[in-house]
This record gives C-alpha cells, structure tokens and sequence, in this order.
C-alpha cells in the first residue's frame, strides 16, 4: 500500500491578511458568529461585527462554537452600518453577498483589499444597501434554485476562500 503524496505543487498555507477582511451586519445567531469567526481566524482574515447583535459575545454559544479559539479571533464591534461604512475606503473593496445578487461569485476579481459583507440570517442586507451598492452585490451559486440562502457561516467560508484561492493565483 502507498501513503499519500503532496501533490507536485506545494500546498500554501494562508497567512494573516490584514487586507481581508469579513463584516457580519446584525448577525443574530451566536453559533453562525462563532463559526465565522474560526473560519476568519484560520484564513488569516479580520471578523468585523455590526451591531445591534441578536447575542451577547460572551455568551456560551459563541465561544462553544469558536471552540477554545474565540478570545483569539477578537472581532472588531461596530455600534453601527454608517461607521462601518466611513471606514470601507480605507478597509478594501466591498463586496455584498446575496442570494439574489444578479453576478456570480465566480465572476468576481476580488482585489488585495477586499471587504466581504454578509447580512443578517433571517432577512440579509437592508434593502436601503442594496438600492445604494446594488453594483456590489454577489450571489453564490445554487443548484436548487428553490433554496432561499445558504447558512452563514457556510456562505462566510466559501466566498473566504474563494478570495484566498485568488490570490495564490496571483
């Protein structure tokens, strides 16, 4: 029996980008939150979280689902969108995700600095940010075309990584 081989090309590792960067906008589940932030913490990208949050960050189910790495992913808390959003320009690009955003995550170019900005479960993004950045919206992909979203946390690691496998063609 043979054991595995590294394939010819080297597996690169991600390594903090602190051009990278992933906002929660009224998150509303602890476990979502938790799982984003762990996801954020082993592609080297910054958590930012918008409030008002339908949780306390301290309560259990956040740090359970950030499991004993939550003290390290160390979101940044915004009180409020309109903070956040004077802050974009100096953050990176920002991207939107939704599900009914009309362009594909896969025709998408993300720049070093990225920004990629995810709503809340239950409703997503304010319909005021869509009419505003509706050039910015983008959705990912659905088979099922009678699936509403993604969860979260899910929809997090898969546009994060998307945005790391870029760049390691760059």
């Amino acid at each position: 029996m043979t054991t595995p081989t590294a394939s010819a090309r080297e597996i690169r590792l991600p390594q903090p980008q602190k051009d990278l960067h992933v906002v929660l906008v009224t998150p509303e589940i602890a476990w979502n939150t938790g799982n984003a932030g762990r996801t954020c913490l082993a592609a080297g990208a910054e958590l930012h979280l918008v409030r008002p949050l339908g949780f306390s960050l301290e309560e259990r189910e956040v740090r359970r689902a950030g499991v004993d790495y939550w003290p390290r992913v160390r979101p940044v808390v915004w009180p409020e969108w309109a903070k956040l959003e004077a802050a974009l320009p100096e953050l990176g690009e920002p991207f939107f995700f939704s599900a009914e955003a009309p362009r594909a995550l896969w025709d998408v170019r993300f720049p070093r600095k990225s920004v990629l900005i995810f709503g809340r479960e239950s409703g997503g993004l304010p319909e005021e940010l869509r009419r505003r950045h509706n050039e910015r919206f983008v959705c990912i992909p659905m088979a099922d075309t009678k699936m509403r979203s993604l969860n979260l946390s899910t929809a997090v690691a898969i546009a994060l990584y998307e945005a790391l496998r870029q760049r390691q063609r760059t």
